[in-house]
């Protein structure tokens, strides 16, 4: 084994040192393919090396909890025998550089991590972010991403439910491509990817190994882009590290890895994602305490050349590692070849072995050929679990305190209320129309609303009448005043919308999206904003089972503002009926539940909201959240649908949570959505219209009085706003705007900013 030079290291990432590290570890010098397996083993996005002193803190544990952190995805007790897996991932710099194979394999990606579980994967949605819409690249970005998604998940035949849609200048360079996958799965066939079991094989699973994704981790989602305008991001030299995808080897593999599950004829099996075959290898062997030698000629490969540092680093998409026994191996090879899935036995399962001061290290080998020369060897563990960890510094932003003083809330309302409102309303339709968010025909409630809403059905699962409710939250306008408060606002966001469906929130997957964490004040960002999660979730009673760091958001040294994504998945014990969702009639009385003004600070506080941003307005301060009085709404609230669900007679007739936008807002998605208009009492201030802060609801009854009488009696604070009727949304003496326009500019708001970028 050959040394390599020492500048190497730096050209594949790694620090001094890094390198120093690597070679105290190794007790000599790394050759140029053990330098590769660290270096892509030890980047950021794979090691966590910035995030993880950090993500500690995050509350893991639950009686239904079945898997935390630290596997493909987390897996929850849904009840019924079932188990529901979930996890969220990011493909944010894969994306700016080719968005329609960057989009498109994240969704494969995800999928894999859920199938890897034993789950079928149920649904994907899709937190996306852009630059605002006023030139020819954003829109390229928007509609290459949202081609992506629905090209690769149409595709393989999983439906898209939902997901969020934000624009703004920060991401102009640096835009966010999260995807969220759930899965069920009976929970007698869960699997963990663990390589046991001294003989075994490990057999690679799908397609060929290419020179596509080399470096993915490393080159991209582990370093900022450098260009001032955005430019670096269609560097050429970048785009061998985007991944290209093929969704019906996906399919393929689907069935495939979900049989031999069946048949009990996989010991472990993880999926090939970030980093490739050394990731699988050395994680598998890392969590089984056992050794790993891979025959590097074993490994199918579709381009000609490829050296072994090249196939061990690979990204290529569409590849599963399981270990199988010998016994086992014929009718592993007959069940891939009905699927039309390669089968590859590529390693064997081998003792560990005594380091100098005689304990037990697994290793990783790198042959050429079983029984050839060993190429590069390194304990699998330092690869896995011992790359540095960093306690980086951290700063409170200097110029925070003026912009939190620039507070909007202090203005004087200027304007026409009307154009104001309106200027508020888009509708991602546009966005969703080009996803199949019914195949399965398990979706109850799809795109568009306050959380989606699937039944808990699927092929091998037991028979249960409940359902499962899932969510996407963001606030970086929130979150860029106060990390902390602001993604504890999130969290309450996030089960604000679950509560509109009658779910009960069981477990949390986040994706943190930050810039560089190099800057002092970024890591100051993730670590307020891990403790607000921590705080939300400690205070709801809900465990953390998974997530993403995307860290390196950045261009030109600019970074995003901070933008944790909230995924959350909730139960709906008995699932009958729909949800009302946003379907008043004339006659019934609307009324606001929840605390009417904010807990903390001006009542109806502008800071942060969708309005002020409109207005260039970026400052202010954010509420605080009065954790009792929420959760008893929420508790409330979700009794109240969950009847509804259960089958039920109700006089609740339409709910939704009131978030971007505000109150004014929420009325006039509901007005659009039904065509019918509300005459409302006069709000108390223009800040009271369009105000954003958890913890609220617009419920529309048939009996105003029972629903009132209800409310009082579970200690919720309600207000009568109106009632139903007519061709106007009529607020007071503030808005009068009809149904008719208010259908129309929610409905084009977005297909016409795009035109307007041609």
């Amino acid at each position: 084994m050959s040394s390599a030079p020492e500048s190497l290291h730096r050209a594949l990432g790694l620090t001094d040192s890094e390198f120093e590290d690597i070679k105290s570890v190794l007790g000599r010098e790394p050759n140029h393919l053990e330098l590769a397996l660290y270096g892509v083993m030890w980047s950021e996005h794979c090691s966590y090396k910035s995030s993880r002193i950090h993500l500690k803190r995050l509350p893991s544990k639950g009686d239904h909890v079945l898997v935390g952190p630290g596997e493909g995805a987390g897996v929850i007790d849904a009840g019924d025998g079932i188990g529901v897996a979930i996890r969220i991932e990011s493909h944010n710099h894969p994306s700016a550089i080719e968005p329609y194979q960057g989009a498109a394999t994240g969704v494969g990606g995800i999928l894999r991590d859920v199938f890897s579980m034993g789950a079928r994967p149920l649904a994907v949605m899709d937190p996306l972010f852009f630059g605002e819409l006023t030139d020819a690249r954003q829109r390229w970005l928007v509609e290459g991403v949202v081609s992506g998604v629905s090209g690769y998940g149409n595709s393989v035949g999983v439906p898209n439910i939902g997901g969020e849609l934000t624009f703004d200048d920060c991401y102009a360079s640096n835009p966010l491509v999260n995807v969220l996958c759930v899965g069920a799965l009976p929970k007698d066939r869960l699997v963990l990817g663990i390589a046991s079991g001294v003989g075994n094989y490990a057999v690679l699973l799908g397609s060929s190994t290419g020179r596509d994704g080399i470096g993915g981790v490393s080159v991209l989602a582990s370093a900022g882009f450098q260009g001032d305008d955005g430019a670096a991001s269609l560097d050429d030299a970048k785009r061998p590290s985007v991944q290209v995808g093929d969704p019906y080897e996906e399919k393929r593999l689907i069935e495939a890895c979900l049989e031999l599950l069946d048949q009990k004829l996989v010991v472990g099996i993880q999926d090939l994602g970030g980093a490739g075959l050394v990731c699988a290898t050395s994680e598998t062997a890392a969590k089984g305490g056992v050794g790993l030698d891979v025959n590097i000629n074993a490994v199918p490969q579709r381009e000609a050349g490829m050296v072994s540092w090249e196939i061990m680093t690979s990204e290529s998409q569409e590849r599963m590692l399981a270990i199988v026994t010998p016994e086992d191996w014929p009718a592993v090879e007959a069940l891939c070849q009905k699927w039309e899935v390669r089968a590859n036995v590529v390693a064997h399962v081998v003792e560990p072995s005594k380091d100098k001061d005689g304990n037990l290290v697994g290793m990783l080998r790198i042959r050429d050929g079983f029984d050839g020369e060993v190429l590069g060897e390194v304990p699998a563990k330092s690869l896995a679990d011992q790359a540095p960890l960093y306690n980086r510094p951290m700063q409170r932003p200097a110029d925070l305190d003026a912009i939190q003083k620039d507070d909007p809330t202090l203005d004087e309302p200027v304007g026409s209320p009307n154009e104001d409102l309106l200027d508020l309303l888009i509708d991602p339709a546009w966005v969703y129309r080009q996803y199949d968010s019914q195949l399965f025909l398990n979706t109850v409630v799809g795109p568009g609303r306050d959380a989606a809403l699937l039944r808990l059905a699927g092929p091998g699962l037991p028979a249960s009448n409940r359902g499962i409710a899932l969510s996407t939250d963001s606030n970086p306008r929130w979150c860029a005043l106060d990390p902390r408060k602001g993604t504890l606002l999130t969290v309450a966001e996030s089960v604000s919308n679950l509560a509109c469906v009658g779910a009960t929130a069981k477990a949390l997957v986040n994706c943190l999206n930050f810039g560089n964490p190099e800057h002092p004040e970024v890591m100051w960002q993730l670590s307020e904003s891990v403790d607000g999660m921590a705080e939300a979730c400690n205070a709801m009673g809900i465990p953390v089972v998974g997530g993403n760091v995307s860290l390196y958001n950045e261009s030109g040294g600019n970074d995003i503002d901070p933008t944790p994504v909230v995924g959350l998945l909730g139960v709906v014990d008995s699932l009958s009926s729909p949800p009302p969702g946003w379907n008043w009639k004339s006659g019934d009385g609307v009324v606001l539940v929840g605390k009417r003004e904010a807990h903390d600070g001006p009542a109806f506080p502008l800071g942060g909201s969708r309005w002020a941003t409109r207005r260039a307005r970026r400052g202010g301060t954010v509420p605080s959240l009065d954790v009792t009085s929420f959760n008893a709404t929420i508790k409330f609230v979700t009794g109240e649908i969950a009847l509804i669900c259960k089958g039920e007679q109700s006089d609740v007739t339409a709910v939704h949570d009131i978030g971007s936008g505000g109150l004014s807002a929420a009325l006039a998605e509901i007005v659009a959505t039904t065509g019918v208009g509300l005459i409302a009492e006069e709000l108390t201030s223009h800040g009271e219209l369009f105000s954003e802060f958890p913890g609220r609801f617009v419920m529309a009854t048939s009996d105003v009085d029972q629903f009132v009488q209800r409310a009082n009696a579970a200690g919720v604070d309600v207000a009568i706003l109106g009632t139903v009727g007519g061709d106007s949304l009529r607020i007071g003496s503030t808005i009068n705007v009809s149904v008719s326009e208010i259908e129309s500019r929610r409905s084009n708001a977005l297909s016409s900013a795009l035109a307007s970028v041609d």
